[in-house]
């Protein structure tokens, strides 16, 4: 069984400061640009592309509760063109231009101006409003009227700003607390936030527009350990040395802000800061601000749905094993209580062996020759049932090693473990419990196109075909393979099946060598140095009757010893991809 594990911390929230500086980034490279695509790759997320002179630019602006934001992305896929709010937009914004990029003050709201071209009156705003959970997306016309919007706000919703289409827009209510100020003088400053005896996170927080948990962290102090004690700790007991060096990390902050002078750095817990406590010059990045912040939020956000699907199907495999040895044990009960057949059947007999036996004792007689005859015909179908849950515990088991392989697999982009792990999910419910999923999906879903297993490439350019889970197993096994390809697996080992396309070509040591490893990799023996893996012929191949995809019986073969390790490092190198 995998072993449980939480889930990472969440993605850090954009502030105020990070928004200004994707916003700096963005204005130098994005206006003016020609509006050319909009495509809503899920509920709460809107993506565009934008034709500049040296190419297509892509951002991606989310309304998302827990992590609104304004990034610019890798071009992506071609998905959700087809929502009604990427066609609003698509229609609306139709051969105009993005020529102005506002934000005002420290309000978190950005509004996106297009026109016909530079200089002309603007025709269409699209606001992105980055507020937590009342974070959302308008598109306005001339007369800042909505015309569509991310999410609506009914009056039950908010009583203070409903927000439907057809309504002018209003702009969100005044933040509290003050700007921040460089005019201020420290001894203004100081008093201020020692106003009330609370943490120093808190007065931060509530005098100060701007003030996200990530800034005050920044500005606390460099050491996150040593930040964090100074956050908590009440502004009462803050030394003079500590008030004065907080207010020099402030007054660098804000100097930064007002000249547009930001740099992202990024630590190993996926933490990032915009800008330095140390002012300086800016290092040159091999790409632009916005992108790389981009990278980050969406390495962040694959990691967690990684973690999230996988705490998901754990759950689920952990219910099915317990589900499975339970009725096993019910079944295992019952097939020893059939042993009891031949004690009643002798019972029977000695009771109508008595000289005069009463009519009571031949009824007797009869009921145990009855229970004997049906504890008898009940083998067969207990003995069906006891290899029918063990098929399936043995089932489980396998999707246990894809689970942990697919997990650590760091070789691998996490947004293509993402699809196989959802693929996973998706099979062992329809092996699993397809009562239950035909009465909620109405049928069970067929699935399109062929499977698409792990394919990598030998020293000698053959393919290797390796089954990341039960289906592709069984398809690249039994269906897809040739006379003359060899298939590998663990020997007496759950995981995957690993096929050398041998029949396109001649396979050296090296190829057999690599496909061994694989199987060993691919396997729950994945940490040992050496693992003994079975090389079969196809052609010897068997599949078992009755049991599920990807179970099959062999005849004959070879066993070679195979080091799991070597074939990790060469996937990790990226040597291997075909």
């Amino acid at each position: 069984m995998v072993k449980p594990f939480p889930l990472s911390a969440s993605p850090q929230v954009m502030d105020l400061t990070a928004l200004r500086a994707v916003l700096s980034d963005l204005r130098g490279r994005i206006l003016p640009s020609r509006f050319e695509k909009a495509q809503q790759p899920d509920a709460h997320g809107l993506q565009l592309g934008f034709r500049t002179l040296k190419g297509m630019v892509w951002l991606e602006l989310s309304w998302q509760a827990e992590l609104a934001r304004l990034v610019q992305i890798p071009p992506p896929r071609r998905e959700g063109s087809g929502s009604t709010l990427a066609q609003q937009i698509q229609h609306s914004l139709k051969q105009l231009a993005l020529v102005s990029l506002m934000q005002d003050g420290f309000e978190r709201v950005v509004r996106f101006g297009f026109a016909p071209r530079p200089g002309a009156e603007i025709q269409r705003w699209l606001v992105l409003e980055l507020m937590g959970r009342h974070s959302n997306l308008m598109l306005l016309d001339e007369q800042e009227r909505v015309i569509a919007l991310g999410r609506q706000v009914r009056d039950h919703q908010s009583r203070v700003r409903p927000i439907s289409t057809g309504d002018p827009y209003l702009p969100p209510p005044p933040l509290q607390g003050i700007h921040p100020s460089t005019q201020e003088s420290f001894e203004r400053w100081q008093e201020r936030l020692m106003l009330l005896p609370v943490p120093l996170g808190d007065a931060l927080r509530q005098s100060y527009q701007g003030i996200s948990p990530a800034l005050a962290r920044q500005l606390a102090h460099d050491d996150p350990e040593v930040s964090k004690q100074r956050l908590n700790q009440s502004v009462q007991e803050l030394s003079e040395p500590e008030w004065r060096a907080l207010h020099s990390r402030w007054h660098s902050w804000l100097r930064q802000l007002e000249d547009e002078h930001f740099q992202l750095r990024i630590d190993r817990a996926g933490r990032y800061q915009v800008w330095s406590g140390e002012e300086g010059a800016n290092p040159e990045a091999e790409e632009p601000l916005s992108l790389r912040l981009g990278r980050h939020y969406r390495d962040q956000l694959e990691r967690r749905q990684l973690e999230q699907i996988a705490r998901e199907l754990r759950q689920s495999l952990d219910h099915w094993r317990e589900r499975e040895e339970r009725q096993l044990a019910e079944q295992l009960l019952k097939l020893k209580e059939t042993e009891q057949a031949t004690a009643l059947q002798h019972q029977a007999d000695a009771l109508l062996c008595l000289s005069e036996p009463k009519r009571t004792q031949i009824d007797e007689a009869q009921k145990l020759y009855r229970r004997a005859r049906k504890l008898r015909r009940a083998v067969p179908q207990l003995e069906e049932r006891e290899r029918h849950h063990q098929q399936r515990l043995q089932l489980i088991e396998g999707s246990d090693g894809f689970l942990e392989d697919l997990l650590t697999a760091s070789w691998d982009e996490a947004l293509e473990r993402v699809g196989r792990l959802k693929e996973l999910k998706q099979e062992l419910e329809e092996l699993l419990q397809p009562r239950q999923r035909s009465k909620r999906t109405g049928s069970p879903q067929r699935r399109d196109g062929s499977p698409e297993p792990l394919e990598l490439r030998s020293p000698a350019g053959l393919t290797i075909q390796v089954g990341r889970n039960h289906r592709q197993n069984d398809w690249i096994s039994l269906r897809q393979a040739r006379p003359g390809d060899l298939w590998f697996h663990a020997q007496e080992c759950p995981g995957s099946h690993v096929v050398l396309k041998a029949s396109t070509g001649l396979a050296g040591e090296a190829d057999l060598e690599l496909a061994a490893d694989l199987a060993a990799l691919f396997s729950r023996a994945r940490r040992n140095r050496r693992v003994p893996v079975v090389m079969v012929p196809v052609e010897q191949l068997q599949r078992i009757a009755g049991a599920g995809p990807g179970t099959v019986r062999h005849r004959g073969g070879a066993v070679r010893w195979a080091e799991p390790e070597r074939a990790e490092q060469r996937l990790s190198a990226g040597e291997l991809l075909a």
